[in-house]
């Protein structure tokens, strides 16, 4: 009885103690792995968890709470434009900011309640696909060419693999044609135009808080660097202003969040950072408390916070552990990397987006993983692959996909999205 009951525990203690009692501890390779996994972790927590994580949390708040998402649903029925069911469906990602499964519940929903197998595939891949938190994060951290590559690539994908889908089913398909889709008018609490200030101005705090310095001091770009926390400040009291106005925040509450900023702003004055955390803080502060729409807005903000946070910095770590930071070896030799996905052959592209397919990517946590690739020599070609199959795809994905569509349907799209992954990474790694 005791054998039939306690063997789990046991298997998980001795499995921990056999880890701790043959731990390589005391070699080269391991403790630099070690070093390498903190160093990254250090350099995530310094030059983008401020700027760039906690601003796209924000907005994808906002995005959860003031874009209902029937207002997007109810344009994916099969009987509605396909012109519009298809840019519905392939920019979708961006509003929602779902990983590859929790989109599953979403797709199952909207195909069963009668939505078109074209425009709910789109629907399918552009979810955590085009992930507005990924796409910021790939640009800042691997670099603005992979950031657009991937955001466009993605947008493509999902409205040429959803028209395919849909021509090679078509027949399949025709029964749904009278079945049209239903969602109700979404309640408009404002117009749309001080929804687009809303969101353009915190747009505009992330972009120039992350202003990279250009390589050429002289010219456009380099003002805009010598500037951009004049910029950011400036966007940042637009944004104060809007939210006062137009969503609920209380004029004093805001003056009290604004004070501390505002104070250390003088005293650091070349530490903006500083300020920035303050202001940050003093938001969260006055949101958290409010019961309206600014309480929803940074209920949903946390709720991002809380769920991707943690598995972030634990990507980070891991990513560190095993490559390394870039020009830095991990525990797995770079030569290893190098061999398998380096270059731009149809071998290391095609290798990509496979292991992309089947691994599976908890939310941003394939951009450190990336990152860490492309440091022990990884091809930029195979790293779009990766990052456009992986995130879309992976085992448990194409498992509950299978009892919505079917297998042939699901082999068909793994299939595709694993080809087009592979071409996009030979034409990008050709390009740049």
């Amino acid at each position: 009885m005791f054998w039939k009951n306690e063997w789990k525990p046991l298997a998980v203690i001795g499995g921990f103690f056999l880890a701790l009692y043959y731990m390589p501890v005391g070699t080269e390779r391991f403790d630099n792995a070690i070093f390498e996994a903190l160093y990254l972790a250090k350099w995530y927590a310094q030059e983008h968890v401020l700027l760039c994580l906690i601003p796209a949390f924000f907005i994808a708040g906002a995005i959860g709470v003031f874009v209902r998402q029937e207002a997007v649903m109810k344009y994916l029925g099969p009987t509605a434009n396909k012109l519009v069911a298809y840019g519905v469906g392939s920019v979708s990602g961006s509003i929602l900011a779902v990983c590859s499964c929790t989109v599953l519940p979403l797709f199952s929903g909207i195909y069963r309640m009668g939505a078109g197998l074209g425009p709910a595939i789109a629907f399918l891949y552009s979810g955590p696909a085009i992930n507005v938190l990924a796409i910021i994060l790939t640009a800042r951290v691997i670099g603005m060419d992979i950031g657009i590559a991937r955001a466009v690539g993605a947008v493509l994908f999902s409205v040429v693999i959803g028209a395919i889908m849909h021509f090679i089913f078509r027949h399949e398909e025709y029964a749904k044609v009278k079945a049209a889709m239903y969602m109700p008018e979404p309640e408009v609490a404002r117009p749309l135009w001080k929804d687009i200030i809303y969101f353009g101005s915190m747009v505009a705090i992330l972009v120039f808080a992350n202003w990279g310095k250009p390589g050429e001091a002289s010219g456009f770009w380099q003002f805009m660097y010598e500037y951009k926390w004049w910029f950011t400040t400036l966007s940042a009291i637009i944004f104060a202003t809007v939210i006062v106005l137009w969503y609920g925040v209380k004029p004093w509450k805001m003056i009290l969040a604004a004070i501390p900023a505002v104070i250390l702003g003088f005293i650091f004055p070349h530490e903006p950072v500083i300020p920035f955390a303050a202001g940050t803080i003093g938001l969260s502060v006055i949101t958290s408390t409010d019961k309206g729409e600014p309480g929803e807005w940074f209920g949903s903000t946390w709720g991002f916070a809380k769920q991707i946070t943690p598995l972030l910095l634990g990507g980070v770590l891991v990513s560190g552990f095993l490559l390394g930071r870039p020009g830095h070896e991990g525990i797995i030799p770079a030569v290893w990397v190098s061999d398998l996905v380096g270059g731009n052959s149809f071998g290391a592209n095609f290798f990509s987006s496979v292991v992309g397919a089947f691994m599976y990517f908890a939310t941003l946590t394939e951009v450190p993983i990336v990152q860490g690739l492309l440091g022990s020599g990884m091809g930029k070609g195979p790293a779009l692959a990766l990052l456009l199959a992986g995130p879309a795809l992976s085992l448990p994905n194409m498992l509950v996909i299978n009892s919505y569509i079917g297998p042939k349907k699901t082999i068909v799209y793994c299939t595709l999205v694993v080809i087009m992954a592979t071409l996009s990474g030979m034409i990008f790694g050709m390009l740049f």
